[in-house]
């Protein structure tokens, strides 16, 4: 970057740079969990969908309460089932390595 005159761009790379392979410190099966955002995307989607067929809402706390319940529904439905977005026994058991 510094040779193609970039130099602001090169520093607040070189700043940043160590956030932004946070990740690799992680168990390698939680790559791809923690690098996209697929989940926060779905959930935003229902939540739109859900909100066109309102249409049009008499105040902002009536759209905030059909997306809180709707969170809840998910979370309680979805998630609480066996899938395991990021299994914590992973960092358990890297953690117990590294001390040994």
């Amino acid at each position: 970057l510094e040779s193609m005159k970039l130099a602001s761009a090169a520093a607040v790379l070189r700043e940043g740079i160590s956030e932004s392979v946070t990740y690799y410190r992680f168990p390698r099966k939680h790559h791809r969990s923690i690098r996209t955002n697929n989940m926060l995307e779905r959930i935003m989607k229902e939540i739109r969908r859900r909100t066109r067929v309102v249409g049009c809402f008499p105040d902002g706390k009536s759209a905030l309460m059909l997306a809180c319940a709707r969170l809840r529904y998910v979370a309680s439905k979805s998630w609480s089932d066996s899938r395991v977005y990021l299994d914590m026994k992973l960092l358990a058991e890297e953690n117990e390595e590294k001390s040994a």
